[in-house]
């Protein structure tokens, strides 16, 4: 190749008169795969929830319990669109499916924001969540609630774990707001162009 050459391609794409190959980055890969990176997220709070009940001892509160509902919610219609999205109606179902994940992330930090009100003693809590509560059930609960006695859930308005000030209700509220801001941009960003052969 020579100068001339190089010249003339330069000249050329200055013109816009040769296409160049879109340069996919970072963000381009996490937008197409956003349904699969839905799903792991999740996956992994409802993991991050269900270690910290089994090995922490934590037991969840009603607004623990509706927070995770959210997750499971969100990470089914996560699993359709990656199914989906393996299907002739891809190009018409991506973006409306990934706006629905980021309106379950919006509702799922609603929630959380909530609970962390609640904790907080900024609002009262739901009536159901007030009660006094166990850290967890014991042997004896669990014989008591097989014979038809109600055991009280953990209270929703005290937090049992705080990390750099924020309990677990109000790092889920940020998670969850960070996850559906994602999501909008991963509806908003048009998909990658095949490449060309």
């Amino acid at each position: 190749m020579t100068i001339e050459n190089v010249e003339d391609k330069a000249a050329q794409i200055r013109a816009g008169t040769v296409a160049t190959p879109r340069v996919r980055g970072a963000l381009d890969l996490i937008a197409e795969q956003w349904p699969v990176l839905a799903f792991v997220a999740c996956a992994v709070m409802l993991g991050a929830a269900h270690a910290f009940e089994t090995f922490g001892k934590l037991a969840p509160c009603l607004l623990c319990l509706k927070q995770r509902e959210v997750y499971w919610v969100t990470g089914t219609v996560a699993l359709v669109a990656v199914l989906l999205s393996r299907t002739a109606w891809a190009a018409r179902v991506r973006k409306p499916l990934i706006l629905l994940i980021g309106l379950g992330f919006l509702y799922g930090a609603g929630v959380a924001t909530y609970h962390a009100g609640a904790e907080w003693k900024w609002w009262p809590g739901p009536a159901a969540c007030a009660a006094s509560g166990a850290a967890s059930a014991s042997a004896s609960d669990l014989v008591a609630m097989l014979k038809g006695a109600k055991i009280a859930a953990p209270s929703c308005d005290k937090a049992v774990w705080i990390f750099l000030g924020l309990s677990m209700a109000g790092w889920n509220a940020v998670i969850s707001l960070g996850l559906a801001i994602a999501s909008a941009f991963a509806a908003l960003r048009a998909p990658a162009s095949p490449r060309a052969a």
